[in-house]
């Protein structure tokens, strides 16, 4: 059970192929984007008050809810 603020740490890889460091760079990015290690730093730059936190896990709760139910509805 992981400790509230307390993130696993994934090891993230691209390979260059052909020298080609700017699509590597883009892969990185995207990869680093969809694992969500962007939001945890900015929410890491300041504190954030408790009742803020419990606010915003209860918004992304909410968030992850309805994006569950779009999927049911949708191959109905």
């Amino acid at each position: 059970m992981e400790r509230r603020g307390r993130a696993r740490l994934k090891e993230i890889t691209v390979r260059v192929q052909d020298n080609d460091l700017e699509k590597a760079m883009r892969i990185l990015k995207k990869k680093i984007q969809n694992d969500g290690l962007f939001k945890r730093l900015k929410l890491k730059k300041s504190y954030e008050k408790p009742s803020e936190y419990r606010r915003r896990k209860q918004r992304e709760a909410l968030r992850r809810q309805r994006i569950a139910a779009a999927r049911r509805n949708r191959y109905k």
